[in-house]
């Protein structure tokens, strides 16, 4: 059987180039992309303005289809997790926070992870695939139009499961669909890319897309980011800062990189830990977004304290960082930076090191 082309994830040039496809003409393929993005409409006959014979010819050669809403949970503060089945029982999930003047979506780019954060339960319960563009920019269409929700998404992090650089083409696709000023119109401060470091894919990025960038840091040294985050051994932190600094470089005066760091108690919260963090990032123009360690079942790690929180932060403030604490948001529903897992079984067996492992192999 002759598989329908989804046209949830065509960007606005591609879904005309479509309908020129079906000798039609390219405008009725901005009608359709309006239908989607602007209105909600994925049923084909309830596009008004397509006449029957289009309609016809649609429903026989595409679908929009968008991936099955199998739970919702809400936390006490209103954030929101969507628990979604893909095809061959891929399941990921999205988590929408709100807050008085922004709604955030945080997306998912892969079912799983390959990297294996030691942090991350993503990471722990393995990789399944990379996500096409249609299931990527079925998270925002949903997060909209599902409960049809008031308040639209104003901004998006792909925070959820996966390495987004691991999935370039499908991101960076999904990216100009949500910044096209005749559907989402969502512009580059609004919208954050997050990667560990794939150094190349940072390079490949640079210039093709003008988005937010944050790189997920979590040690000051190469020993202890080797440990907590294993694709370090193959791009070292010297050469993640370089690459971003080359992205960075391709965007405004006015940006910055945004550094992520999880505090993890006495394995990477020490004052020493925060000294080295201002030695290493002396040169480069960012931002520090300081997230406590969010507990998940198969990690020992603790959270950092309070004191220690703070602590960290104060000391960052005064050697000029700009340096903000995560409110933790949705740790009730495992809906927290690090707790998505999407119900995927099967762990990859990926070796269980405890805190106090890493802690004692720590050179400081």
């Amino acid at each position: 059987m002759l598989q329908k082309n989804n046209l949830l994830g065509l960007t606005r040039e591609e879904l005309q180039d479509y309908l020129i496809s079906l000798n039609e003409k390219p405008y009725r393929g901005l009608q359709i992309f309006e239908w989607i993005h602007n209105k909600g409409v994925i049923d084909f006959d309830s596009m008004s303005n397509l006449g029957k014979d289009l309609i016809a010819k649609l429903n026989l050669n595409s679908i929009i289809e968008v991936p099955e809403v199998i739970n919702v949970s809400t936390s006490s503060e209103g954030t929101k997790k969507f628990l979604l089945k893909l095809d061959n029982d891929s399941f990921i999930e999205m988590v929408i926070i709100p807050e008085k003047k922004r709604q955030t979506l945080c997306i998912s780019s892969q079912a799983g992870c390959a990297l294996q954060c030691t942090f991350c339960a993503t990471g722990y319960h393995g990789f399944k695939r990379n996500l096409t563009s249609s299931e990527i920019i079925s998270q925002l269409w949903l997060a909209n139009y599902y409960e049809d929700n008031p308040e639209k998404i104003s901004n998006v992090v792909f925070m959820g499961m996966g390495e987004p650089l691991m999935n370039t083409m499908n991101v960076l696709k999904t990216i100009q669909i949500m910044q096209d000023q005749k559907c989402y119109s969502l512009s580059k401060r609004r919208i954050t890319l997050s990667t560990s470091g794939i150094v190349p894919e940072i390079e490949a990025i640079t210039g093709k897309t003008d988005v937010s960038l944050a790189i997920s840091l979590h040690a000051s040294n190469d020993d202890l980011r080797n440990k907590i985050v294993p694709i370090n051994k193959k791009y070292p932190i010297k050469n993640l800062l370089s690459s971003s600094k080359k992205y960075l470089d391709s965007l405004n005066s006015k940006s910055y990189i945004t550094i992520e760091y999880i505090l993890i108690n006495d394995v990477n919260d020490s004052i020493e830990d925060a000294s080295n963090l201002v030695n290493l990032l002396s040169d480069l123009k960012c931002k520090i977004n300081l997230i406590p360690f969010n507990p998940f079942p198969e990690s020992d790690y603790e959270r950092s304290t309070d004191e220690k929180v703070e602590a960290f932060k104060d000391y960052l403030i005064k050697h000029n960082f700009i340096a903000t604490v995560r409110v933790t948001r949705g740790d009730e529903i495992d809906g927290a930076c690090g707790q998505l897992v999407g119900k995927l079984i099967n762990p990859i067996g990926s070796k269980k090191l405890k805190n106090k492992q890493i802690a004692a192999q720590n050179l400081h």
